[in-house]
Order: structure tokens, then sequence, then C-alpha cells
């Protein structure tokens, strides 16, 4: 029988190797950002939480991936995979060369997640679905006395669909304490902010009334990841949820908590400017040109 795997970067990434492991994630996202393009804002906002997770939390190796003890993580609003497509290439999961393949027909390296891409549990892309699947998967593992845990990152603004809701509440019914759902709250929902849509705070009662446990961080704080993921699950016979607090466009401020930066498609001009605002520098970009392609 299959121990359960041990994540080979635990304990070798403190915060300063996640800061810039971070940052070779975000490098990656802006370079997706062009022929074809891709959903940046969501990425960049969500890079901290996948890096966190990948590098020090789930039990799962590159090299053992179909253990049937490993952790599984799900992203659930699957618009934001150049995030996990860094991630998986910069620990070890995929070549990194194999990031040039974005767009291209020759590969599965596309808009949302596969699972034809190693590491890929389960495709997504339609949101709202993918905590069920997560259920189905923490349900099985309880069935057969497993000791896997069943991570799912939500979209603040997929939590309007209805889907999530009834989620939780057969979640809590049949006590996932093993199932933690991770929501990347940037407070925006595809061209508008959440609460001039469909207001969603206060989130924290919300969650707990449908009987899961809550904590809320800063998702861009390593430190605070660290107090909110040290023991899980949070209560015995409940589900976690923790509320990341983050900003669309991280790392980029010309773009960040930018409604009209859902979407783009920068020229390779634009690319080599946003890195080096990413380094510090400043992006020389007009409104023409940020015109979303």
């Amino acid at each position: 029988m299959s121990s359960i795997p041990v994540n080979p970067f635990a304990g070798k990434t403190g915060v300063a190797e996640m800061e810039a492991l971070a940052l070779r994630v975000r490098e990656h996202i802006i370079r997706m950002s062009t022929g074809g393009g891709c959903f940046i804002g969501a990425s960049l906002s969500c890079t901290d939480l996948m890096v966190y997770l990948y590098s020090k939390v789930l039990r799962l190796s590159p090299g053992d991936l179909q253990n049937p003890n490993r952790d599984y993580l799900l992203l659930s609003k699957g618009h934001d995979v150049p995030a996990l497509y860094g991630a998986l290439a910069e620990l070890g999961y995929i070549p990194r060369e194999r990031l040039a393949h974005h767009l291209k027909v020759t590969d599965q390296i596309y808009w949302h997640p596969n699972r034809f891409v190693p590491g890929i549990e389960f495709h997504s892309g339609s949101l709202g679905h993918l905590l069920s699947v997560a259920m189905g998967i923490a349900t099985d593992i309880k069935l057969r006395g497993g000791q896997n845990r069943v991570f799912v990152i939500l979209g603040d603004g997929e939590c309007n669909e209805g889907s999530i809701w009834e989620g939780l509440l057969v979640a809590s019914a049949k006590k996932l304490d093993n199932l933690v759902v991770v929501i990347d709250r940037n407070e925006f929902q595809a061209n508008i902010r959440t609460e001039e849509l469909i207001p969603l705070e206060p989130m924290e009662p919300k969650y707990q009334a449908f009987g899961c446990k809550v904590t809320r961080i800063n998702g861009h704080d390593f430190s605070a990841m660290d107090a909110a993921f040290a023991r899980l699950p949070v209560e015995t016979g409940s589900p976690t949820v923790i509320i990341a607090d983050t900003v669309r466009g991280k790392g980029l401020p010309s773009i960040e908590k930018r409604a009209d930066r859902w979407f783009v498609n920068f020229t390779q001009n634009e690319v080599e400017q946003l890195l080096g605002e990413l380094h510090g520098g400043k992006a020389n970009l007009t409104s023409e040109t940020l015109i979303v392609r």
C-alpha cells in the first residue's frame, strides 16, 4: 500500500524563497498574456496562494502524481490557470519550456486547466462546478478511511453560483473535514466589482452559517498563510474555508485593481515593459496601448 507522499519542497521554502518563486511565476503569467492573451488580473491575484499551497502544504510530489494517498488541489476558477501553469513549471511538474506552447494547438497549455497536463487533477472553466467534484473526492477518501486532503480554489465572483452553497450544505452534513475551500477574494467579477454586482459581504458569517470553520487572511502574506494552514482541519467534523483577501493584478501597479484588466492580449513590447514593472520599473503604457484586444 502506498504511503502518504512527502512534498519535496516543504521545509525548504521560507518567506524569501516563496517570494522569489512567486516573482518567477508572475513572470510566466505576463509572458502568457500575449499571442492570444490570458486572464492576467485574476491569475496574478492568486499567485501567492498557488505558490504557498504547492511548496508548503500539499502532500504531493512531481515524481509520484498517481499516489492514491496524495492531496488534491482543484482550481475551480479555471481562468486563473496561468498561475497554476507557472507554479507547476517552477516546481518541476512540467518543463518550463512547455509554457511557450501556451495556446498552441500542439499542446494542452490552454485557457483553462486540462487534466492531461501533469499536476492538474480535473478540467475546469465552467464556474461553480469543482466544489462538488472536490466533495466527491473528499467523500470517497472518507469512505475508504484515507488521510488525503482536498483543496479547492474558488473565485469570489464564483460564489454567486447556487451550486457553491448547495455544495457547502452537503459538505457540512457529511462532515467533510478533509475539505479545504480557499477563496481568492480579489473583489472583482469579470469587469465589475463584486460589491457593485451582487454584494458578497459579510462573507465570514455566511460560510459559518453553512457549517464551515472560517479564517480570513491577507492572501499575499506568507506568514499569515502559515498561521491559517498550520492546523487542518480547523475543527474535526467541519469543512474549512479560508478567505484570502488579494489584489487583482498584484505586482503590476499599472493594472492593479482595474476593472478593464480582466482579459488582456498584450503586444510583445508591452510584455517587456510589464516585466520591467514587475521588477520595480515603470511601464510607459498609454491608455490606448492598454485597451483589451
